[in-house]
């Protein structure tokens, strides 16, 4: 039996790679978790797109609670910081703490983030966030940097291949400015 893995998605383009990547060792649900995207047309429009992906592949998908209040008090201050700055890490760890949370209170033997395959994304600081949080929430997280060997190139490809809509910015209002 393979191990379960609560997976954290923030969109299908860059959930289609790690899927692929992934299934062949793990039991994957998909979690897309995510108050950090804007404005909600946007959310919703995302979950859709990896709604339907994920029915085609007959894997589950939990939508967890789009709470922008909660993500706004805790990025206050923060609206002018860099990409992959503070802000980005705030944001890393609400979402990864909820999702380790989640998959610790569910059963689930490992949690897991797309968010590294994304260029824009310090995949060293998000793999420092989740082993603190699985060390505290005791749930293991799998590390990884899904950049690598052309991963988010490899992604590019099968989203294009599946006509997938695909966002220009990472869901953030502020980084939606830039």
């Amino acid at each position: 039996m393979k191990p379960k893995l609560l997976l954290h998605t923030c969109c299908a383009p860059c959930a289609c790679y790690v899927v692929r990547l992934l299934q062949k060792d793990y039991e994957i649900t998909s979690y897309f978790y995510n108050p950090n995207i804007h404005p909600e047309e946007e959310y919703h429009k995302r979950l859709a797109e990896e709604k339907k992906y994920f029915d085609k592949l007959e894997l589950a998908l939990v939508e967890g609670p789009y709470n922008t209040k909660r993500w706004f008090e805790l990025t206050k201050g923060h609206e002018h910081d860099p990409e992959r700055g503070e802000r980005c890490w705030l944001c890393y760890s609400m979402r990864l703490e909820h999702v380790g949370r989640f998959g610790r209170e569910n059963g689930f033997d490992f949690f897991a983030t797309t968010l590294s395959l994304s260029p824009h994304k310090d995949a060293n600081k998000i793999n420092q966030i989740g082993q603190e949080l699985a060390k505290s929430l005791g749930i293991k997280f799998l590390e990884a940097d899904f950049k690598k060997d052309n991963g988010f190139k490899k992604s590019l490809e099968i989203s294009h291949a599946k006509g997938f809509y695909r966002q220009n910015y990472c869901g953030c209002v502020y980084s939606q400015k830039k």
